[in-house]
């Protein structure tokens, strides 16, 4: 025991504190009984995507739904795959879907809580000190060999059913004191490795939370747990920070399945209590009846810019995730139909094992019901904050006449059964465009018993007969007294009873004067529109409508 202190004090000369030191800086946190602490940790290597937003949101819901904590660690210990604001714009982007930390980095730099710093890099003399311990307790050593032995062990195992720094090919495992020191005083780099107490014929046994039970072989290598330069590996990090910021539960990808033997090992030989890990599967996507991963290359929806381009709102991600978070998700929606996401019992035992499958069509089914539900004011407003961005055109429509944007949002809107045209704010430009002039199209194939002769009928009695100063009763009453001049019925059941005594109905009349308006056989309320496109805009669209069915 005296050698391997003299052994910790040599690889670590400047460490003074000892683990007892940082447990107490840390305690475990006062939270009630079952609340889960859970973290995403980011690496400032990349950006944003939807496999980090659905991991980050089950993190996040499945600290929410207990009461407990949710923050934010970042894990840049891999300096040379380091981009510069790359963690920043994946917060904020985070922050756009209500996902932010009670405590950790934030979205602007900046750190909160007493479990800091949350920036790995900042807490090497925390590793150092735990390093340093396990040394004195003779569970890690210097390892000093180079690029070139690790590659000729390698090679040598070729028919080896375990790879690796193990046993036999553990070279620097068993150096005495002296062979160390020598090899320092000759400048020699190490690495510090552990000295795992892992036996090829063991067993790692588990209960993922996603999962349920998973075994595997123990772990037998000594894995390096800092690098020659004193940064831990994630391994070692991982292990070190989760124990001190009382971390409850971890979830990431499956990918991480195969390293949970080594993880176990370290919390085990660091005297820590294991966190519970759930192992999310990657989100799938259906292709010729079968299923794959989204890809980076070939899937434009993996990235999270594809949703704020297309203007999907966060609302509608939020709940369209949700419904591939849990499998009873969609039952509690239908019961529960105008209740708060936050109010949804989320339970990571409801997750699916082998990967949930990501339907963008479903995903603007659901937009749309999210979407039908918002008041006017709030469509203008999230419409507008898109357009600025990504369609200046509607951008300055809207701000020409504010109110007049929101009243015709509000067409059919704000009822029991509001209309569902609107999936995402890309959507609106063409929505609305024969609402004004600048973006009005005319369109003047018609329908149903709806002819061009008809029209010409139709469209020189209507001319004569709109009043924009009407209600919206007498405003049909106008259009079903024309009937008769123009050789319809009024009455729907009438023409289906002897539809060859008539020319056609109210609603073929209805549908020339909507298609002369707005170059559509299906609208919001042509009621409205009629009030919202006003008396000269009315009058021109009807007297070119009437010329060209004349000319037809």
């Amino acid at each position: 025991m005296t050698e391997f202190n003299e052994l910790a004090q040599l690889l670590f000369p400047t460490i003074d504190k000892e683990p007892e030191y940082y447990e107490a800086l840390y305690p475990p946190r006062n939270l009630k009984e079952g609340a889960r602490v859970t973290r995403l940790a980011p690496s400032p290597t990349g950006f944003l995507h939807l496999g980090n937003l659905f991991a980050g949101t089950v993190a996040y819901r499945t600290a929410k739904t207990t009461d407990g904590v949710f923050f934010v660690r970042v894990e840049d210990t891999d300096q040379k795959r380091k981009v510069d604001g790359a963690v920043e714009v994946m917060l904020n982007g985070l922050k756009t879907y209500d996902i932010t930390a009670d405590e950790g980095v934030m979205p602007d730099g900046s750190q909160k809580g007493d479990y800091g710093p949350y920036v790995q890099s900042q807490r090497v003399h925390i590793y150092q000190a735990y390093a340093k311990s396990l040394v004195a307790q003779g569970l890690a050593y210097p390892c000093f060999c180079s690029a070139e032995e690790l590659d000729r062990i390698r090679e040598s195992q070729a028919n080896e059913d375990i790879k690796g720094y193990w046993g036999e090919y553990a070279r620097c495992r068993n150096l005495s004191m002296e062979q160390i020191k020598e090899n320092i005083a000759a400048g020699k780099q190490w690495t510090l490795r552990l000295r795992s107490p892992g036996e090829v014929d063991k067993r790692c046994c588990f209960d993922d939370m996603i999962k349920g039970r998973i075994e595997m072989p123990e772990n037998v290598q000594d894995v390096v747990i800092l690098k020659s330069d004193g940064i831990p590996t994630y391994h070692f990090a991982h292990a070190v920070d989760d124990h001190l910021m009382r971390t409850t539960h971890v979830v990431r990808g499956d990918e991480w399945i195969a390293s949970a033997p080594i993880h176990l090992q370290l919390f085990k030989v660091l005297g820590f209590k294991p966190v519970k890990y759930a192992h999310v599967a990657p989100l799938m996507k259906e292709e010729n009846g079968n299923k794959r991963k989204l890809s980076k290359r070939k899937d434009p929806e993996l990235a999270v810019t594809y949703y704020n381009q297309e203007g999907y709102p966060a609302e509608s991600v939020n709940e369209y995730m949700m419904t591939i978070m849990n499998s009873n998700f969609e039952d509690w929606r239908r019961a529960n139909p105008d209740e708060s996401l936050d109010k949804f019992p989320f339970n990571l035992k409801k997750m699916s094992v082998s990967g949930a499958l990501f339907d963008i069509v479903k995903l603007t089914d659901v937009s749309k019901n999210v979407i039908s539900k918002m008041p006017a004011k709030k469509v203008y407003s999230l419409a507008y904050s898109w357009a600025k961005e990504y369609n200046h055109q509607l951008a300055n429509l809207f701000e020409q006449d504010e109110d007049k944007a929101i009243a015709i949002l509000n067409i059919d809107r704000e009822n029991k059964k509001p209309r569902k045209d609107i999936a995402k704010w890309s959507d609106v430009p063409d929505y609305l465009s024969y609402m004004y002039d600048l973006t009005f199209v005319p369109n003047y194939e018609l329908t149903g018993n709806a002819t061009p002769a008809l029209a010409v009928k139709v469209l020189e009695k209507y001319i004569d007969t709109v009043d924009l100063a009407d209600d919206k009763d007498t405003w049909f009453a106008r259009i079903k007294d024309m009937c008769s001049s123009v050789g319809c019925t009024p009455n729907v059941k009438e023409y289906k009873a002897d539809p060859d005594a008539f020319e056609g109905h109210v609603g073929d009349v209805s549908t020339i004067i909507r298609v002369a308006l707005t170059g559509r056989t299906n609208t919001p309320d042509l009621y409205h529109i009629i009030s919202l496109l006003g008396e000269d805009t009315v009058k021109e669209r009807l007297t070119k409508a009437l010329q060209h069915y004349k000319e037809a």
